[in-house]
């Protein structure tokens, strides 16, 4: 039997597994799918943004209420951190444009290869398809179809319940019962909207580039998506947290749309105005540079001033109604999960000694950008050194190339 059990086989099991692997534990891993890291595969689609290279007080400041509560253990386990161990596993890094930071390879299929290969190596099993059911009478822990074990310690790494088909959905909060839970809800999510017909088949899928969106006294720039249901894209997803509270409040809102964000409102009036005469609204709109798209967005929203002062005013600041939030099923993260409360500074839960909690089972949230990746990578660190505390083991270092 193992020493320690980590159930999970995503960003913050592995890294359980590697820490304790390293100081020379015993360690099963134990996941429901048939292969490990299927969500950190489909992350990889986009180039697999790892983390992000901004000053470290600004970086831990992206995860908003939880900050401080998570500083600990992102400043013990760093984006720096991070690089170089994924470096050390033969995988070079580069920094973007926007500061993100990205494997040069930009998939996730190396690096996951490399780092199943060294965990295999120092002898971590892996156990697939084996779904943990919770623990019986006697404290073992119990899976789907009879198998029970009592290791030394355990480390529960199963995810939100965001892209449920790919392993994370949710069902564990049953077997946490007397533990306090913070409901699951989409983080990172789109919103519905309710497009006209002509609209919705005319431009879902359509991306719209370069834009500026408001609410709630914030405004961020990025691309929204059209889609059939509603918007989504990098600039919802940065305000979706407070736009999903808000409608949670008070039902549907407003988000504002600035269609021309690097052009003030005077210049873009002038701009309009210099159609000259006689020219349908539609034509002044295309003349100034509008996408099909755009036009079509301004026209959803009501009214369509023709004078040229109003008509930039409008198109500075396009207000889409929000209906709702899209399924959890379809947003890139989760918010909510075992509350901090319910476990010590090690990440042990409080109610159940030995066993440890990371990733996105924990109750956070934090935007795109390397931020989700980065808190999971640190609290698998964190979960794995708690144990090896409990266990009375010296912590063991993940940085060397190995």
């Amino acid at each position: 039997m193992s020493d320690v059990a980590v159930i999970g086989g995503g960003p913050a099991g592995l890294m359980a597994a590697d820490v304790l692997s390293r100081a020379g534990l015993s360690v099963t891993v134990y996941d429901r799918m048939p292969s490990l890291g299927r969500k950190f595969l489909m992350a990889g689609r986009g180039g697999l943004n790892l983390t992000h290279s901004e000053d470290l007080d600004a970086f831990i400041g992206r995860y908003g209420s939880r900050a401080e509560t998570l500083r600990p253990w992102l400043e013990a386990f760093s984006p720096i951190d991070l690089i170089v161990w994924a470096e050390g596993l033969g995988q070079e890094t580069f920094i973007g444009s926007s500061g993100r930071v990205f494997p040069k390879a930009l998939k996730a299929s190396p690096l996951l290869r490399a780092w199943l290969a060294r965990l295999a190596g120092r002898g971590v099993e892996f156990r697939l398809r084996q779904e943990w059911t919770g623990w019986n009478a006697e404290g073992d822990l119990t899976f789907k179809g009879g198998e029970t074990v009592r290791p030394k310690a355990t480390i529960l790494a199963l995810g939100g319940a965001s892209w449920p088909k790919l392993g994370s959905d949710g069902r564990w909060t049953a077997s946490l019962a007397g533990t306090e839970i913070a409901p699951l809800q989409p983080a990172n999510s789109g919103f519905r909207v309710a497009w006209s017909e002509v609209f919705r088949e005319g431009f879902a899928g359509t991306p719209l580039k370069a834009l500026a969106l408001s609410f709630g006294g914030r405004t961020v720039r990025g691309e929204v998506m059209l889609t059939a249901a509603g918007i989504e894209g990098g600039a919802v997803y940065a305000l979706s947290g407070a736009l999903r509270d808000a409608i949670a409040a008070s039902g549907p809102v407003t988000l504002e749309i600035d269609l021309r964000p690097a052009l003030p409102a005077q210049r873009l009036g002038a701009k309009l105005a210099a159609a000259g005469p006689g020219q349908t609204v539609t034509n002044v709109l295309r003349k100034a540079g509008l996408n099909p798209a755009e036009i079509g967005l301004l026209r959803e929203a009501g009214h369509v001033p023709k004078e040229p002062a109003s008509l930039a005013r409008r198109i500075k600041s396009v207000p889409i109604r929000l209906t709702g939030v899209q399924p959890i099923e379809r947003a890139i993260s989760t918010a909510g999960g075992v509350a901090f409360a319910s476990l010590d500074e090690n990440l042990m839960l409080r109610d159940r000694p030995g066993v440890f909690v990371a990733g996105e089972m924990l109750d956070w949230e934090a935007p795109t950008g390397g931020y989700l990746l980065q808190a999971c990578f640190a609290t698998g660190v964190a979960a794995a050194r708690g144990v090896l505390a409990s266990l009375d083991r010296r912590p063991a270092l993940v940085l060397a190339n190995e």
